[in-house]
């Protein structure tokens, strides 16, 4: 009998290598098979034999390890609570900031133009949405990325001159960064609300909450930000959609202080209350807090790590830690996981949002094994939380020496976005996200995961090859 002939008469498992339908046919005729998901190199990671000289690499090699060192020595310490106009950098009465890359007014999604016209009438500029438009038309109005202001925002990202701010502060390099407060679910201006409704709440957030935290961070101090985070990705957060135990630290931190405040007792408890209310009220520092951990890595020669991820609703758009403040883009994708009742694919916007700023760092969707209880959120099993985070230690360069992980042995998160290693692998850094409605002011519609576009990171290996004369 031939060796062909003894192998035919074994049990023999199939193995599918690429399109996943092969091996769905397989399945469902009971067949044995094994899927691995395979494609041919991309042009791209041809292009990664360009970094391939001893003397590159060793420049390269010595270039991240000096990003990673600075980002895991960060500490990041929220300080105070300020009015965006009076401490952002660059911020005037007319400056609109966004979350994403720059874009245009006639390339914004609808919920980035809802929240722009309500920002405009909360600031006074314009009384209803007409005269808000009018006013972009003239051109008299600056918008400027969230990012190029040391600040970061969800969803819409929407900052103007008259709200208030958290001023989180990286004690050990001295930088800032700035995030308003998180409104809560439902109809928000983040989402491109601007009824009346909204417009009342920020300025309750405005003229009652930001006064007594203000007061409140004053009696207490300065918070240690990177010891919470330590905490809550030990209780079952992971920074991004789930931020239940990091409101909770951060209540426990701030209460007491409220509590000796000058403000009435009525005001004390409403503002404790509303974060009591509301589990996302961390986010809004959780991100700042990421922002100026990795706003220092910024123009180290030869680093290959990124320290942007951003979406503003129609474009997706990386930086690099060797190639500056240059932006890497292409258009956002379709975030995939759960719908609210009521809403499906057709009633999405494409990804939104600076908050995978968390990402970026090394938390949120890398570090989702700490919370299996996200996947009710976004999708899938507890199993694929635990999946997704160690796959992302396949592209980064590092694992956090603070942020550990008790599902998988205590295990750091993974740290560092090298571009090489995702070229390399094909592997697309993990992002967990809300689902915005395409229409403004309809608010969440549900909840997910989502990846960024690989173009982003050819385009910045491209720019990287040329800008150090690699060719």
């Amino acid at each position: 009998m031939t060796a062909v002939n003894k192998l035919f008469k074994q049990d023999i498992k199939a193995i599918n290598l690429g399109l996943e339908s092969f091996y769905n046919d397989l399945k469902s005729q009971h067949v044995p098979c094994i899927q691995v998901d395979w494609k041919p190199p991309s042009k791209a990671s041809r292009w990664l034999s360009m970094l391939e000289d001893e003397k590159v690499v060793d420049k390269i090699e010595k270039a991240n390890g000096e990003a990673v060192d600075r980002l895991l020595s960060a500490q990041p310490v929220l300080v105070g609570v300020g009015m965006a106009g009076e401490v952002i950098p660059g911020m005037t009465k007319k400056t609109i900031l966004h979350a994403g890359p720059p874009i245009t007014w006639d390339r914004m999604s609808e919920p980035l133009k809802g929240a722009i016209i309500g920002g405009l009438i909360y600031e006074k500029l314009a009384s209803n949405k007409d005269e808000a438009i009018k006013m972009v038309l003239s051109g008299e109005l600056n918008f400027e990325p969230c990012h190029h202001h040391s600040a970061v925002g969800p969803m819409a990202g929407v900052v103007t001159y008259s709200m208030p701010v958290w001023i989180v502060q990286n004690k050990t390099f001295g930088n800032y960064a700035y995030c308003t407060f998180n409104e809560g679910l439902g109809k928000v201006l983040r989402f491109g609300a601007y009824g009346k409704e909204v417009l009342d709440r920020l300025y309750w957030m405005q003229n009652y909450l930001a006064p007594v935290l203000k007061q409140a961070l004053e009696i207490k101090g300065s918070i240690d930000l990177k010891t919470i985070f330590a905490q809550f990705l030990q209780m079952g957060d992971e920074g991004h959609n789930r931020n239940k135990a990091a409101t909770s630290l951060l209540f426990r931190e701030i209460a007491p202080a409220v509590v000796r405040t000058d403000f009435s007792d009525k005001q004390k408890e409403e503002v404790l209350t509303f974060i009591d209310k509301n589990d996302h009220f961390f986010l809004n520092i959780s991100m700042p807090a990421c922002k100026c951990s990795l706003d220092p890595l910024e123009g180290i020669e030869y680093c290959t790590i990124l320290y942007t991820m951003s979406r503003n609703g129609t474009d997706f758009g990386i930086r690099m830690v060797g190639t500056g403040k240059e932006w890497f883009t292409a258009p956002c994708e379709m975030v995939q996981g759960l719908y609210f009742p009521g809403f499906d694919e057709k009633d999405a916007n494409p990804d939104l949002g600076d908050s995978c700023i968390t990402e970026t760092a090394g938390i949120g969707g890398f570090a989702m094994a700490a919370a299996p209880a996200i996947v009710q959120f976004v999708g899938g099993t507890p199993k694929d939380a635990v999946n997704y985070t160690n796959t992302m230690y396949e592209i980064t360069y590092a694992e956090n020496n603070a942020y550990k992980i008790p599902g998988i042995n205590f295990r750091g998160t993974p740290t560092g976005i090298d571009m090489r290693k995702v070229i390399e692998t094909g592997i697309l850094p993990v992002i967990n996200t809300g689902i915005a409605s395409n229409k403004a002011g309809v608010g969440q519609i549900g909840a997910g995961v989502v990846n960024p576009p690989m173009k982003c990171f050819e385009d910045a290996l491209k720019f990287f090859i040329n800008k150090y004369n690699l060719l």
